[in-house]
């Protein structure tokens, strides 16, 4: 996919080189030539270019791109101001724009932004999930109510099956997968990180050290975990 992502800050930056090194052509746009130099020789392209001024964008190759970004986060007028050019000029975009506040949503909502992104609130949202799990290792959140959650295994569940340890009626919880062997780390816990078995049956056995991919509201994940300790 060929990407337009204009503002090349911390969350731009960090953005551009995840989806260059996912295979993407990242094309990088920001007013600040430091900030342009700091990407010039890891993404596709980097241009230093005021994205308010709309005639510069003619001498980009924003029209060959399927997706533009508006990552800026020091400035909320120049973010509207560059999310209106796009929606103006680019019908063919289509247009993620990060939110630097309440006000700013209402803006974008208004002009149509459908895909609006809050970086610092939702790695806050996480590390409180991170936080409040406990001793989870890792989270998707599905939105405010329900996540995805991987866990240990309790240790009484060996050699269990899925079908005996009916977990939707004792815990709320569904199970969705199971990831087995190879032990690595992440967020300073321990993890086994290693294949995952697929979909389980309810003559799927658990063994020790296995995680648990699961489905369900935020409480009962939690529930889950402090009974399972």
């Amino acid at each position: 996919m060929k990407i337009i992502i204009i503002g090349l800050g911390n969350f731009g930056s960090s953005l551009a080189l995840n989806l260059t090194k996912n295979g993407h052509e990242v094309f990088g746009i920001d007013c600040k030539i430091e900030k342009v130099d700091l990407l010039k020789n890891q993404i596709s392209n980097v241009v230093c270019m005021d994205a308010n001024n709309e005639f510069a964008y003619k001498a980009i190759p924003i029209n060959q791109a399927n997706l533009g970004i508006v990552a800026i986060g020091e400035n909320e007028g120049s973010s509207i101001v560059t999310t209106a050019i796009l929606k103006k000029n680019f019908k063919h975009l289509k247009i993620i724009s990060r939110s630097l506040s309440k006000i700013h949503d209402t803006i974008l909502e208004a002009m149509g932004i459908k895909d609006i992104i809050h970086p610092e609130k939702d790695a806050a949202f996480r590390l409180t999930k991170q936080i409040s799990f406990n001793y989870a290792l890792d989270y998707f959140k599905v939105d405010n109510k329900y996540s995805i959650a991987e866990v240990f295994s309790p240790n009484s569940f060996n050699g269990k099956t899925v079908k005996n340890l009916q977990l939707k009626q004792k815990y709320s919880v569904s199970l969705i997968t199971i990831i087995r062997d190879n032990l690595s780390s992440n967020f300073c816990i321990n993890k086994k990180k290693g294949k995952v078995i697929g979909l389980v049956t309810g003559d799927t056995k658990f063994k020790y050290g296995d995680i648990l991919t699961i489905f369900g509201t935020n409480k009962s994940i939690m529930n889950f975990i402090k009974k399972k300790k």
